[in-house]
């Protein structure tokens, strides 16, 4: 069945989202009224509701990824580039995700939010009723038009990959060149030995210009924005999720200086980190703290010449004992508590070898093992006195640290979710490739309806968690605050991420379960993604209470 709908001059898709919009405001006023008091949120209510509240953030985050999609295939349209493929693609997203909406959306394995849990249950059945929405849903995901994108896929035909921008387009086509040839033959090996990437992998990567790509010009960089990163970072991840967060670290180092350095600092370090030369580690987790970065208690003393002192621990910090800077967040405010204590420095340090992680006076340390998201290696670090020159503070201010890192927050969950539509592509490939090759009962298994099915479905939620991360990232781009979206594309990426890992693994049977098989790896690094970076707890909470407040 093609899409035809002449009322009002609107597409289905751009009628079932102004839908969704309505609903969503209807769901917004119905959590509204339990955790609101005279128009402010109510902490006390706010806690004891907060499965209403997440709820509500991932209802929007699934309203916001339907625009995203609307927007791509309005795009698409307009220059005369819809594909059979990408329309019968979104048609099973958008069925898929409007049912999630109106009968239950999974926030975790065994958390479904239903709209009758806020009394927003007769919304949800008028918002189902809506000509465009009763469309996708009863022809949107069919069995025919998930069979239909598989026969395609089977015949060679692919997802529209296109930002809009030549440049972008040729940059990802650079790199998935060089995912397939440096990194994918290569990936399996180095996470069952768990070694670093190796050198001369950091190297090309350098020469290709990862490392700045988000890095002013004037230092050396690129300064090609978000959208490139997320490009990058999403090709990279695809062939390895190490290779798409190696350059991530110099991302969010290279923002911090530039956003908040002085200008000494600014040359000092901008060139060598884009460069590659200089290679970063973000050393911010502490034991026991997690996200709540209002209770570090690593502190940093200044003596009489001006130097530094730091003291206490930290935890999960990635690529630390290869990394020759690190930005250190601790407490310099003696008695403070909470955000306003809380100083950045930029610490400079040796980098380890093969005989001590950490050859540097005031520090130790050791590698944390893992089970997946390796190549970089995760460390916990002790400073026991680690010296920092006074001109080691960021900015040249004291007490700013917080506010500093805030200023990333942003660009680091954006690409988190780039990281993840990567592997979710990953696995996809892998599934897919399995599944054609694999025989049972004298056929491919991908002649089977369930496992057609599971293909189909990983290709349209990838594709509309893409397309959500693409909208973050160009917001990013333009200077709009788009700490909701980026939340947003975190929390639906990493989910999907997860959900494909899983899903092409039973694709696979047994055989899916053994190292010797990619998607073994692949679901390790795929469950981190809803861990780091702020877990999908702490996103739901963010998203949700800026729903609620922002005016």
């Amino acid at each position: 069945m093609t899409i035809i709908d002449q009322d009002a001059g609107l597409r289905p898709y751009d009628r079932a989202v102004e839908a969704a919009h309505f609903y969503l405001a209807d769901l917004r006023r119905a959590v509204a009224g339990r955790v609101m008091v005279d128009g402010v949120l109510d902490a006390g209510r706010a806690a004891l509701h907060q499965r209403a509240v997440h709820g509500l953030a991932w209802a929007a985050t699934l309203v916001e990824s339907l625009a995203a999609g609307a927007a791509l295939i309005g795009r698409l349209s307009g220059q005369d580039q819809l594909s059979r493929i990408d329309d019968d693609l979104m048609c099973i997203g958008f069925g898929e995700c409007l049912g999630q909406l109106i009968d239950g959306i999974a926030m975790s394995q065994n958390e479904v939010f239903r709209a009758r849990e806020v009394g927003a249950g007769d919304g949800a059945q008028a918002f189902a009723s809506d000509p465009a929405v009763r469309w996708f849903l009863e022809v949107g995901s069919t069995a025919e038009r998930r069979r239909s994108v598989v026969v395609a896929l089977r015949e060679g035909q692919s997802v529209n990959e296109s930002v809009g921008d030549e440049t972008l387009d040729f940059i990802r086509g650079q790199f998935r060149r060089f995912g397939a040839e440096r990194i994918g033959p290569n990936a399996q090996d180095w996470h069952l030995k768990d070694v670093l990437i190796p050198d001369e992998i950091i190297r090309e990567m350098a020469e290709l210009g990862v490392f700045g790509l988000s890095i002013p010009e004037q230092y050396g960089g690129l300064g090609l924005g978000k959208l490139a990163m997320v490009v990058v970072s999403e090709e990279l991840s695809r062939a390895w999720i190490a290779a798409g967060s190696l350059g991530t670290r110099s991302e969010i180092a290279g923002e911090l200086i530039a956003s908040a350095g002085t200008p000494d600092q600014k040359e000092k370090y901008l060139p060598g980190l884009a460069a590659g030369t200089i290679l970063p580690a973000a050393v911010f987790t502490e034991p026991d703290t997690g996200s709540d970065l209002a209770s570090l208690r690593t502190k940093a003393e200044q003596d009489a010449s001006g130097a530094w002192k730091v003291f206490g621990n930290k935890t999960w910090i990635t690529h630390a004992a290869r990394a020759d800077l690190m930005a250190l967040l601790v407490r310099t405010r003696t008695g403070s508590k909470g955000h306003e204590g809380l100083s950045m420095f930029l610490a400079e340090k040796p980098r380890g070898d093969a005989h001590e992680d950490f050859p540097a006076d005031g520090m130790s340390g050791g590698e944390i093992p893992v089970l997946g998201y390796r190549g970089m290696k995760e460390y916990e670090i002790a400073f026991d006195g680690f010296a920092i020159p006074e001109e080691g503070l960021l900015g040249g201010v004291e007490g700013q640290g917080f506010r500093q890192l805030m200023q990333t927050f942003e660009s680091a969950r954006i690409q988190t979710a780039a990281r993840a539509v990567g592997v979710a592509w990953k696995a996809f490939d892998l599934g897919l490739r399995y599944a054609q090759e694999r025989r049972q009962f004298g056929r491919p298994i991908v002649e089977f309806p369930r496992i057609r099915d599971k293909i189909a479905v990983m290709a349209a939620e990838t594709l509309m968690a893409r397309e959500l991360t693409y909208l973050a990232a160009r917001r990013k781009d333009t200077g709009q605050r788009c700490d909701i979206e980026a939340g947003m594309a975190k929390l639906l990426a990493a989910r999907v991420a997860w959900s494909n890992a899983d899903v092409s693994l039973q694709i696979h049977g047994g055989n899916g379960y053994a190292q010797e098989f990619e998607i073994s790896r692949v679901l390790c690094d795929a469950r981190i993604l809803n861990i780091f970076e702020g877990a999908a707890e702490i996103q739901a909470q963010i998203i949700g209470r800026g729903l609620l407040t922002r005016q």
